[in-house]
Formats: structure tokens, sequence, C-alpha cells
């Protein structure tokens, strides 16, 4: 969980400080984590070519994308919870929509969650960017797309792997369009490369790995520390102000959304998952 939320910091202080571009940190990002998954996959054995999952591969290309111009104008916490927020809500409207039943207590908690996101983005003096939290609402919508995609995957790292090194060549046309405003630095290309290499491939294979030992209760719910851990390495690493406005906004939506777990998981029983709910 602590590599999934630096990939906000990382995102967060490479952009915010001008370090680089939103393309070019997009593009780094996903070379770096192509590189490492293809490394993490060649030393558990023979590489085995996986075919490309198209719709996969689009989902995970959007998530980077509007992850990276999002964080042109957020804090770090603010955009988690806003990240962690819309991939749940997506989770769980695929959840209703596939004709689950929730509880009242869940639709309480959806109440909640929506609140408290909506709560954040309302008009105020501590509101954040419109435009910011539209594009990480997108990339949260994006991100749970992918992992309803890709939840079924009989070897979700290979999958991911190879997700990521599709996503390789429309990141570089990314990189071509936005060509005009590239401006890349040493410190800004080592953060993007840290947060493809080590905070998302990395990150992604000790997840996986631990998966496997976690009901889909448990996975689900220890991930309601991202963006806690994320907003607590904004106060100290960014010096990011805490405002009321985040605080409540966090309290109704992590609140909500471990209600919704909560029953959800006594429906569920016990069996390992393989969800992919992270980011």
């Amino acid at each position: 969980m602590i590599a999934f939320a630096a990939n906000s910091l990382l995102c967060r202080m490479a952009l915010g400080q001008g370090m680089i571009d939103a393309a070019s940190f997009t593009t780094i990002r996903i070379a770096a984590g192509a590189l490492t998954l293809l490394l993490i996959v060649s030393m558990r054995g023979p590489a085995t070519r996986v075919p490309p999952n198209w719709p996969g591969v689009a989902a995970l290309f959007c998530y980077m994308v509007f992850f990276s111009f999002a964080y042109l104008s957020l804090a770090a916490g603010t955009g988690a919870l806003l990240l962690f927020g819309a991939v749940q809500m997506t989770m769980f409207a695929a959840a209703i929509r596939a004709g689950e039943r929730f509880s009242q207590l869940s639709w309480l908690g959806l109440a909640g969650a929506f609140g408290g996101l909506v709560y954040l983005v309302a008009p105020g003096i501590t509101a954040p960017d419109p435009l910011g939290a539209l594009l990480m609402a997108s990339a949260g919508v994006a991100w749970g797309a992918y992992s309803l995609i890709g939840r079924r995957a009989g070897q979700p790292l290979l999958a991911t792997a190879a997700n990521f090194v599709y996503s390789v060549p429309p990141a570089i046309v990314l990189s071509i369009v936005f060509f005009a405003g590239t401006d890349i630095s040493v410190p800004g290309a080592i953060l993007a490369a840290i947060s493809g290499g080590l905070a998302s491939g990395l990150g992604y294979a000790v997840w996986y790995t631990a998966l496997p030992a976690l009901t889909a209760g448990r996975a689900a719910t220890v991930q309601l520390s991202v963006p806690v851990i994320a907003a607590l390495g904004g106060i100290l690493f960014l010096s990011e102000p805490v405002t009321l406005r985040l605080v409540v906004a966090s309290g109704l939506t992590i609140g909500g959304i471990f209600l919704v777990l909560a029953q959800r998981s006594r429906h569920v029983g016990t069996a390992p998952t393989n969800t992919r709910e992270n980011g």
C-alpha cells in the first residue's frame, strides 16, 4: 500500500515542482514499469508471449495519462482520495449492475462515500482545481474498468506486464503529441522511473504475491490505507496543508466504503481473491 500511495507522492513531487511535463512522466513511468515487470516475470520462468487485451491496455493507458495530468494541479492527498473513491464507486456500480444485492447499511455507506467525494470537489475556497479533479476521477474510473477487465486473469502479474508493454507505443505517441511542451530534468526523469519501476512494477509484483493469502474482504479493506498514507506523505514530504474539507471528505468516503466492504464480506465469504483494486 505504501508503494501505491508513493505513486501519488512521486507524481505530485515531479509535476508540482516543474521537474518534468505530464506526458513525459507518463511515458517514462509506463516504460519503467514494463521493463521492471518483464524482468520479474522472466525471473519466475520462461517468458510466455501474451496476446494484447486491448480493452485492458486502453484502460491502463487512460489511467496513467489522466493520473499524471491531474497531478499538475492536485495535492497528493486530494488526488489519492479522488482516485480511490472513483475506483471503488466504479467497482460497486459494476456489482450493482451485475445483480448483486446491497443491504441497507451498504446503501448508507455508498451514500456517505459519494457524499464525501461531492463535498471534496464542491465549489469553495479550499476546493481542488475542477479540471484536475475531473481528470483524477476519470483516472479512477479507468482503473476500475481495468480491474473489472482483468479480474479473471489466470496470471494477473503476467497479464499486467503485457498490458504495460503494449501501452509503451501509445505512450510514445502521447509524448510526440505534446512534444512542444516537453520539459524533462534529470530529477524529474528519475522520479518518473521510480514511480514506474518501483512503486508500480515492483509494487504490483508484491501485491500479487500477497493476494493468495488474503480474503476478498481483507484485500479490499487494506486498500483503505492508501489515501491516508498519501495524505500523510504529502504533509511530511511536500508540506501540503491539512484542510478541514479533506479531513471531512476522507472520513465520509473511507468510512462509507469500509461500511460497504464490511457488509459485502459477510456475503462473499473467506475465499481468496485476485482483485486488482489498487493504483
